[in-house]
C-alpha cells in the first residue's frame, strides 16, 4: 500500500504527445489520473525506442489514435499504488511490459500461451480495466499506446503489466527487456525452440533480429545467416553469433534461393524481425522442407496481410506468429533480469545512443533512417 494515507491525486507533468502520424512529437504539459483499482502510477526513468512505437505512429495499416503518448520499454519508480495492489509499493522500482498476465484466464493457465484475455495487447488507446484514458491535455483526452505510454514523465499502467527489479539493476538497460530483447530471444527459444547444430536465418538485423542470433547462439546453432539491406549490421551482427551475411540490394538472385543454396535445401529456422509481410513469404521460401519452421516477430506499418503459396506449407513448413516471445511476463520476465545481472545475455551492445527527453524526436528520425539499434531516453 501507499505509504501515506492521503489518496494519490491528479498531477501535472511533461510528456511527447504525437497529433497525428508522422508528426513530431510535441511536448506538452498532460494531466496524469490517479491509479485506478489494480493500477500503479509510475514514474518513468528510463524508455528505450522500439521499432514498433515508430511503425505505429506511422502507420498506414490502423484507424489512426490520436492524440496518443507513444512508449513501451520502460523502467521507472512506482509512485502510487490504487487499491487492491499488494504486490508493489510506492519507491518499488519497475519494468513495464505491453501484455500482461492475470495468472487466471484461460490462456494463463494452459501453460500453452502468453495472450492474456484480461491483459493482452491493448489496441484502442484505453486502459484495460475501464476503457478510459488516464491522459489529457487542457481538458482533451489523451490515448494510451500498448497499455504503457513511458513517453511521459508519468504514467499509468496495470499492475499484473509490470515487473518488480532490484533497486541496484541499471534501469537504463534493462528497459530494453520490455520488449525488443526479450522478444528476440524468447522466439529464439520459446517459440522455435532452435536446437543445437541448426541453421537459423534472420530477416532484419534490428535489436529483436541480433537478439534472435544471441539465442539461437547460446543454444549452439551452426550456422545463424543475416538478411539486412545495412552492410554496417553485419560487423554487429557478428558479436550476436551471425556467422553470415546476405545483402538483398547486392544478391543477384531472390534471397530465398542464396539460403537454399547454401544451407542444402534450407535453414531450418526462419525469423522475420522487419516487420514486412512481404519477407515473410521469402522466409518460408528460405527454410527447408518437412519442418522448417518460420517465425513473424516484426509489426507491418502498411499491407498487413500475408500471402504465401499453399505449398510451402503443404511441403511441411510450418508459420508461426509471437508476442513478446512467447514469454508470460510476470512469471518469467525476472529469469531474464537475472540472467542480464549474471552476464549470461548482451544488452548493452544493443545501446547506440542515449538523448535527453527533449530530444525525443531526434531518437525518432535515427530510427526512421535506420542509423541506430536502441535509443535510450532518459525521462528522469
Amino acid at each position: 500500500m501507499a505509504s501515506s494515507s492521503a489518496p494519490p491525486q491528479v498531477l501535472r507533468c511533461k510528456a511527447a504527445v504525437a497529433w497525428g502520424a508522422g508528426e513530431p512529437l510535441v511536448m506538452e504539459e498532460v494531466e496524469v489520473d490517479p491509479p485506478g483499482p489494480m493500477e500503479l502510477r509510475v514514474k518513468v526513468v528510463c524508455t528505450s525506442l522500439c521499432r514498433s512505437d515508430v511503425n505505429q505512429w506511422e502507420s498506414q495499416t490502423a484507424v489512426p489514435i490520436f492524440p496518443r503518448i507513444y512508449g513501451h520499454e520502460a523502467a521507472g519508480v512506482v509512485e502510487s499504488v490504487g487499491d487492491g495492489v499488494d504486490e508493489f509499493k510506492v519507491g518499488d522500482h519497475v519494468l513495464t511490459t505491453f501484455i500482461g498476465e492475470c495468472g487466471k484466464c484461460r490462456h494463463c493457465v494452459s501453460g500453452k500461451s502468453n495472450m492474456c484475455q484480461l491483459l493482452g495487447l491493448e489496441r484502442r488507446g484505453l486502459m484495460h480495466s475501464d476503457q478510459k484514458t488516464r491522459f489529457s491535455v487542457n481538458g482533451k483526452h489523451v490515448y494510451h499506446y500498448c497499455g504503457v505510454s513511458s513517453f511521459s514523465e508519468y504514467t499509468v499502467v496495470h499492475c499484473r503489466c509490470a515487473v518488480k527489479i532490484p533497486v541496484t539493476a541499471p534501469m537504463d538497460k534493462l528497459c530494453l527487456l520490455s520488449c525488443g530483447v526479450a522478444a528476440g530471444l524468447g522466439a529464439a527459444w520459446k517459440v522455435a525452440n532452435v536446437m543445437e547444430g541448426s541453421t537459423v536465418a534472420i530477416f532484419g538485423l534490428g535489436t529483436v533480429g541480433l537478439s534472435v542470433a544471441q539465442g539461437a547462439k547460446l543454444r549452439g546453432a551452426s550456422r545463424v545467416i543475416g538478411v539486412d539491406t545495412n552492410p554496417r549490421k553485419f560487423e554487429k551482427g557478428k558479436a550476436f553469433g551471425v556467422t553470415d551475411f546476405i545483402n538483398p540490394i547486392d544478391s543477384s538472385e531472390p534471397v530465398h534461393q542464396v539460403i537454399r543454396g547454401i544451407t542444402d535445401g534450407g535453414v531450418d529456422y526462419a525469423f522475420e524481425c522487419v516487420g514486412d509481410t512481404g519477407v515473410v513469404s521469402t522466409a518460408l521460401q528460405s527454410c527447408c522442407d518437412g519442418w522448417g519452421l518460420t517465425v513473424i516477430l516484426g509489426v507491418p506499418k502498411m499491407k498487413p496481410e500475408v500471402s504465401a503459396h499453399y505449398g510451402l506449407l503443404l511441403s511441411g513448413r510450418t508459420l508461426k506468429g509471437t508476442l513478446f516471445g512467447g514469454w508470460k511476463p510476470k512469471s518469467e520476465l525476472p529469469k531474464l533480469v537475472e540472467m542480464y545481472l549474471n552476464k549470461d545475455i548482451q544488452i548493452d551492445e544493443l545501446i547506440t545512443n542515449n538523448f535527453s527527453f527533449d530530444d525525443i524526436n531526434e531518437a525518432f528520425n535515427l530510427m526512421k533512417e535506420g542509423k541506430c539499434l536502441r535509443c535510450v531516453i532518459h525521462i528522469s
